[in-house]
């Protein structure tokens, strides 16, 4: 996902990065699945894992200890990884999605 604009910044929750459905089908990503979080806005960079939000909603929602890492308009590219044999991954082709500056799909 690349330059996601942070929506949400939840202190209280217990950690996590909620994301619009829509935005996780585009870019095939899993609930629960381990994500990197890279903030282009102060360099911060954190692993946590994707929790589904409202679909629809645009929501790019840190949670927990994450929240300190960003604020709200921040800029952030969300990366998941994949483990694969060495043949697959000759051929593997990633799903990158930009979405526009409401995190929808253009």
């Amino acid at each position: 996902m690349h330059r996601a604009t942070v929506t949400e910044a939840n202190i209280d929750y217990v950690g996590s990065l909620t994301m619009d459905a829509d935005l996780m089908d585009a870019a095939n990503m899993l609930e629960h699945e381990k994500i990197q979080v890279v903030n282009v806005n102060n360099g911060e960079r954190i692993e946590t894992y994707l929790i589904k939000g409202e679909r629809g909603s645009g929501i790019i929602c840190l949670n927990g200890p994450a929240a300190r890492k960003a604020v709200v308009g921040d800029i952030v590219i969300i990366i998941s990884y994949a483990l694969m044999d060495f043949e697959a991954a000759k051929t593997f082709e990633p799903t990158v999605v930009f979405p526009n500056a409401s995190n929808r799909l253009a």
